[in-house]
């Protein structure tokens, strides 16, 4: 007899039957995420309780249907346990039910025995469900998902009990271990490939559906498509990055040296950064899962109402890979998809870690992973269990709505707190990080309702210049821990005469094998090393963000919080409005509860820091980003714009840049190129921002843009980006080099006393920003000025805003904006009379002298732009955009009183110069300074008095074959 001490201290003596049957469950619960799971768990169990020969037949999830073999032999007892295993949404009751039926099938035969409490409780639990159908063994080209699939949903998978399974027995030996590991890596690649074919399947209608909410007879509203779809592309996303990972991975040849070195395969697979990442992404299941109640509901009124959507809800279609079939299913079994696959994933990190090696690399990563996994799990559960108790006064439910890591900057001190916005409330509490293997813990801080509660943020406030220099270490130190860990990872390579690639993250994956080739010393060192970066990015977090979001209740109380993305507060702002529009009565909540509840309630696991984002090399961006900013269209009104980028990855640099306002337009232009040092950057957020008149700034539209570097080129690439309604075109170039380390100053890039071709080179335009930037303001407010362009503006102010161009364009612009009129005109003056090389080309003074001499007006006119049409680009196109601003003015001459004469007379020898030496020879005769002068007036007189001057470009053309659109 074999005897087993349970935590009760009570005995059990179990036969050698009973543990057969024990076995035969483990061997059961393994095959759990097996491809064929349901043809052998069936007929496995088919054999095991029925004394039957298994027979294998097709069901339309692999599972035996055929209920032949379950006459006689007691079948009837056994019938509900196959048909939980033949059905798919019902995974883990099936593991419940099928663990007491063994432990039913374990217990000896007595005649007094009849219908236990076990044998009750396995067909009470199947109880109400349909019976199975006999499906043919013959394969069909398009498999039907049955009606009763999506019918039986509201069977919760995430159920909140503990699966207790009895205790895996340890294999023999690790090479056996990490062969079964292997197994069930390669197992997983293939459900996780069904299941992307499944939510392509599920997104499929979408785009269709949004088209036609904007119709005279929609199938569904926006509101509905929205709610019907909600976080499904983004679950989409996250396990097509974590397939393609994982199956890069597995797909990696093993390494020359590596037979010599380890006596059995497998050991040098890391993949458990690809879990931590994937599992610190779970939270977007949080939202589905709340949402799909509602999502079910619209799908099923949508279906009774509509004949036309009824035939596509019940008709999707879903490819089954590379034997060219289709499975045919309705769209409320796909929305059914992600709660099963959710259960899933913590049942196989389950199995993972078991098959793990404990000395292993990837050890530490998959327990911590598997530990978040059933907390969000349990965080669910007690989600609902909240939304059932809470019932607000007009009938709503208290619902988690977003969490995520801000700094409040209450008290005059800086601190990073967890917010949670509910519907009713917003609830701030501070993060007390568990050691491992234990649960962490909030302190409650503060909340507001969120009735009444108002908003206002304040956009880029000024670093105070102790603050600059503390980012500035804190950058340095960063920079200096990456560059230690990439060593490890080189110098291990280099020792075993392999290559190793350079840049981006990939030193952190591979300092992770060299941690474990290299014995304990250098996993401390590794692992020191890491975890000082994970500290200097929360430090960098916390001193950073320059976004101000005040918040003010009713009832008196305020706090403000500060964040480093303006895409982020975008996104905080718009549901706190939200929330807020709808009049919610808050209930007094019991603070004690709910903030206890937090941990499991949190769809955002850890703060965003970069360090513990496992990306890979090749799908980052390392170098330098240049995005030029060209012009926007789709503003419902005249506003002062500008845009704003972000880009993610490590802050060794500044993160965000931003073009200069433009003046008030509809359409508004900038044509502005801004440079980004990135190091694992792989998404640039793009936000436009406007103010009408006296109003604050608002955000105008926001949108996201997927960087690979395979793609982007060292030409630019032309692109239009839809924020909403609002379009903004930019190119995008990418030049990948070794990151520099950081500066404590910004580089300054001089505008005044530098060669106009030279300049416009630089920022990537024809007509340099000063230029255009000085005529745009006089423009919008200067028209009307007496003497404009005559009267000098003040003398230091002028050399202020010189220098500020000097320095910072958007600076130099917001300081133009308060500047006057006067003094802008006199900038604009001294920017022509300070190159060092006149507008008009020294060697072009002699022609349009003799062009003077020509008679014939129009002769002249067609001399002269000859002479103008030989001239560089920029010089052009500069010359022709200020004659048509200085033709604009002489139209209000009589309010300003500047003719053409008069502008000539200012311009003339700012644009045209004679050369430093004349001789007699092939330049003409030598003239003095009063000839000289008449000649500059006289020809930009006459280019003024030309009404048919060509057009002049700002920007450089661009290649229409390489533009792109991105709607977003």
């Amino acid at each position: 007899m074999y005897t087993k001490t349970s935590k009760k201290k009570k005995v059990k003596k179990y036969s050698l039957q009973t543990v057969f049957w024990t076995n035969t469950w483990l061997k059961l619960h393994h095959l759990t995420d097996c491809a064929f799971c349901g043809d052998v768990m069936v007929n496995t169990l088919r054999a095991t309780f029925t004394g039957s020969r298994v027979r294998r037949g097709t069901g339309s999830n692999g599972a035996c249907h055929c209920s032949s073999a379950l006459a006689g032999h007691d079948g009837s007892r056994v019938f509900p346990l196959l048909f939980f295993f033949s059905h798919p949404l019902h995974k883990e009751e099936a593991l419940r039910v099928c663990d007491r039926a063994a432990a039913f099938r374990a217990q000896p035969a007595s005649p007094e025995r009849g219908r236990s409490r076990a044998t009750m409780d396995v067909d009470q639990e199947a109880a109400g469900h349909p019976e199975s159908r006999r499906v043919p063994e013959t394969e069909a080209v398009e498999e039907d998902v049955f009606q009763e699939e999506a019918a039986s949903c509201s069977v919760s998978p995430l159920h909140p009990e503990t699966l207790e399974f009895p205790d895996t027995p340890t294999l023999c030996s690790p090479k056996e271990m990490l062969e079964r590991r292997l197994v069930l890596l390669k197992g997983l690649v293939e459900t996780e490939e069904v299941y992307l074919r499944e939510l392509e399947a599920l997104l499929m209608p979408m785009k269709v559906l949004r088209a036609s909410a904007g119709t005279s007879q929609p199938a569904l509203s926006c509101q509905q498509v929205r709610a019907v779809f909600y976080q499904v592309p983004e679950i989409r996303d996250m396990h097509q990055s974590f397939y393609s990972a994982l199956k890069a991975r597995l797909a990696e040849p093993p390494s020359p040296g590596e037979a010599a070195e380890v006596n059995f395969t497998g050991f040098d697979l890391m993949v458990g950064d690809l879990f931590l990442r994937m599992v610190n992404q779970i939270g977007l299941y949080g939202g589905f899962i709340g949402n799909y109640e509602e999502a079910v509901d619209v799908v099923r009124k949508c279906t009774h109402a509509d004949p036309r959507f009824r035939t596509l809800a019940e008709s999707m279609m879903s490819g089954n890979g590379a034997n060219q079939t289709r499975t045919k299913y309705t769209l409320e079994a796909l929305l059914y998809k992600p709660l099963d696959r959710v259960t899933k994933t913590t049942l196989m990190l389950h199995d993972l870690l078991k098959t793990t090696p404990e000395g292993h690399g990837d050890y530490a990563s998959l327990q911590e992973a598997l530990r978040l996994s059933r907390s969000f799990l349990s965080g669910v559960n007690e989600r609902s269990q909240s939304k059932r108790e809470v019932m607000l006064r007009h009938g709503a439910r208290r619902r988690l709505m977003r969490d995520g890591f801000v700094v409040d900057a209450g008290e005059g001190e800086r601190r990073l707190h967890h917010l949670f916005l509910y519907t009713d409330l917003l609830l701030c509490t501070r993060n007390k990080q568990a050691t491992r293997g234990k649960q962490d813990q909030y302190r409650f801080c503060w909340y507001l309702p969120l009735a009444g509660l108002k908003l206002r943020w304040v956009a880029d406030q000024e670093l105070s210049p102790d603050a600059r220099l503390r980012l500035h270490a804190i950058r340095t130190k960063m920079h200096l821990l990456r560059q230690q860990l990439q060593q490890h990872a080189v110098r291990f390579f280099c020792e075993r005469g392999e290559s190793i690639k350079s840049g981006g993250v990939y030193g952190q994956i591979e300092s992770k094998r060299v941690c474990v080739k290299n014995g304990s010393r250098g996993l401390s060192a590794a692992a020191r090393s890491r975890k000082k970066v994970e500290q200097m990015e929360l430090m960098l977090l916390t001193h950073s963000p320059v976004y101000k979001l005040e918040l003010h209740s009713p009832s008196g109380k305020s706090h403000t919080l500060l964040l480093s993305s303006l895409y982020e507060l975008e996104e905080w702002r718009e549901l706190i409005e939200k929330l807020t529009e709808d009049n919610i009565e808050t209930v007094p909540p019991d603070l004690l509860t709910l903030t206890g509840a937090c941990v499991k309630l949190r769809m955002t696991q850890q703060p965003p820091l970069h360090s513990t984002r496992a990306a890979e090399d090749h799908k980052s961006l390392c170098g330098t980003l240049s995005v030029a900013v060209h012009s926007a269209c789709g503003l419902q009104r005249p506003a002062s714009a500008y845009v704003c980028l972000e880009v993610d990855g490590y802050g060794f640099y500044d993160k965000q840049a931003k073009t200069h306002s433009s003046v008030q337009s509809r359409n508004p232009l900038w044509d502005q190129e801004l440079c980004l040092q990135v190091d694992g950057a792989q998404d640039l957020r793009v936000i436009c921002v406007g103010r009408s008149d006296s109003e604050d700034e608002s955000v105008l539209g926001k949108a996201s843009v997927k960087l690979d570097p395979t793609t982007l080129s060292k030409r630019c690439s032309r692109r239009t980006v839809h924020l909403g309604q609002v379009e903004v075109t930019l190119s995008l170039k990418y030049r990948p080099h070794p990151i520099e380390p950081p500066s404590a100053t910004a580089p300054q890039s001089p505008v005044f006393c530098v060669p106009i071709e030279a300049l416009a080179e630089k920022e990537g335009v024809l007509v340099p920003h000063v230029v255009r930037c000085c005529v745009e303001e006089v423009e919008r407010r200067g028209m009307d000025e007496v003497g404009l362009y005559r009267v000098s503006g003040d003398s230091s102010d002028i050399g202020g805003l010189k220098n500020a161009f000097n320095g910072d364009l958007r600076d130099a612009v917001a300081r133009m904006r308060r500047a006057d009129v006067h003094v802008v005109s006199g900038v604009l003056k001294l920017f022509f009379r300070e190159l060092p090389e006149p507008l008009m080309p020294t060697e072009m003074f002699q022609s349009l002298a003799r062009a003077l001499d020509i008679q014939d007006m129009d002769l002249r006119l067609v001399s002269m732009l000859s002479v103008l049409q030989s001239c560089p680009q920029p010089n052009r196109h500069t010359f022709l955009y200020l004659l048509r601003h200085l033709q604009r003015v002489s139209e209000r001459q009589d309010v300003n009183r500047m003719s053409l004469m008069n502008l000539a007379t200012v311009f003339g020898p700012s644009l045209l110069r004679t050369p430093s030496v004349v001789g007699h020879g092939l330049l003409g005769p030598t003239m003095n300074i009063s000839q000289e002068v008449a000649v500059q007036v006289q020809v930009v007189f006459c280019y003024l008095q030309c009404n048919n001057l060509p057009e002049a470009r700002t920007s450089l053309p661009h290649d229409a074959d390489a533009e792109e659109t991105t709607r977003l």
